[in-house]
């Protein structure tokens, strides 16, 4: 089975619809699957729930797509520096689910394992708890939380191979590896495709039965989000 595609678009081909749930990778501008992004916001689909860390920034990630008022809601730990995510909170414009990120992480990590919700002390007593189950174990109260079952995931990677085994590179793993697994089908953008059976079995961070296409994004201009330097101090 061939899972490589020429482009985002023909990666996403059929699989986009409006009001539908994406699983995203990425934490802030590291890791973000951002041609696929691109892809699904050319599409012009609409009314878009994301599962995501975070929007990115202004602009850019996720962020493209709430310029262009495609996002319905999102399932995130984080709003940041994405003003324009903060604006459609605020105004009531866009839904927003806040999650703890750990929480959010398990809870992606849950659906791929087929774990239809799980207890955690994150949020007991905040506004994390409203209209949740809380049940006591111990003498301590728990949040009942659901899994995330995505209609898509959307990842990206260092490199894959032909078959669809996945390297991610040092922190871009972030949230890719457990939204990766969460999704009815899963789309990875990565630098690089090798050989099947190049890379180190011990290596793969995510085996390729979670990856039914992908596609070679490179080149990538490595964004930063604050670029923070020290004074230069008098000779």
């Amino acid at each position: 089975m061939n899972k490589l595609y020429p482009d985002a678009a023909a990666a996403l081909d059929g699989l986009l619809r409006n009001d539908m749930l994406v699983a995203s990778g990425g934490f802030g501008l590291c890791g973000i699957p951002e041609r696929l992004l691109d892809a699904i916001r050319d599409s012009g689909v609409t009314g878009l729930t994301f599962a995501s860390n975070n929007a990115g920034i202004d602009n850019e990630g996720i962020g493209k797509l709430l310029r262009t008022k495609q996002v319905a809601k999102m399932i995130a730990s984080y709003v940041g520096e994405n003003k324009e995510f903060e604006r459609q909170f605020l105004a009531g414009e866009m839904e927003v689910e806040f999650c703890p990120q750990g929480t959010l992480a398990e809870r992606m990590r849950a659906g791929g394992a087929g774990i239809p919700g799980f207890y955690t002390k994150t949020g007991v007593g905040t506004q994390v708890a409203e209209g949740k189950e809380v049940k006591n174990f111990g003498g301590e109260d728990y949040l009942l939380e659901e899994g995330i079952f995505a209609d898509l995931a959307i990842v990206k990677a260092w490199k894959a191979d032909e078959t669809g085994n996945v390297v991610f590179r040092k922190t871009a793993r972030n949230f890719n590896q457990p939204a990766a697994t969460c999704g009815k089908v899963c789309v990875v953008e990565v630098e690089e495709i090798v050989p099947a059976g190049s890379l180190d079995p011990d290596c793969i961070h995510l085996p390729g039965v979670f990856v039914q296409r992908m596609i070679v994004g490179a080149p990538y201009d490595k964004k930063i989000e604050f670029r923070t330097v020290r004074e230069k101090e008098a000779a």
